[in-house]
């Protein structure tokens, strides 16, 4: 069985450098403990995206790095959590084409599953040896 490695670099606000290192038995749970660990220690990045969402666009991206950083989901979903995150209306077919176009750009995954696109978010890597 091989062994699994992750390594996450990141940089916050002041300057101060993290390297963080996974290996063995890495779990969805193990990563998603980094990625909160990660968002607590950038409480002062998190507030400045907020004031940058002012286009569709990124508010739907926001939508997927909120809520679906690591699993898999479809446009539906992410219809549902920007209505509720923003109380604001949008078209099922706005979010397909945002979702294609990050895909195209290479942030999102996007697999065809029976009727509809599936898509995951792309931002770590994994290497196995």
């Amino acid at each position: 069985m091989t062994k699994k490695r992750i390594r996450i670099d990141m940089e916050d606000a002041d300057g101060a450098r993290y390297d963080i290192k996974l290996e063995g038995n890495v779990t969805r749970d193990k990563v998603l403990k980094i990625f909160e660990m990660m968002d607590l220690m950038n409480i002062e990045e998190e507030e400045e995206q907020s004031i940058k969402m002012d286009s569709v666009g990124s508010k739907i991206w926001h939508i997927v790095d909120k809520f679906f950083p690591m699993g898999k989901f479809t446009s539906t979903n992410i219809l549902e959590k920007y209505e509720d995150e923003f109380n604001e209306p949008v078209k099922l077919s706005v979010i397909s084409t945002y979702l294609s176009r990050f895909a195209s750009k290479g942030r999102v995954e996007r697999v065809r599953t029976g009727r509809e696109w599936t898509y995951q978010s792309i931002k770590i890597t994994q290497k196995q040896q």
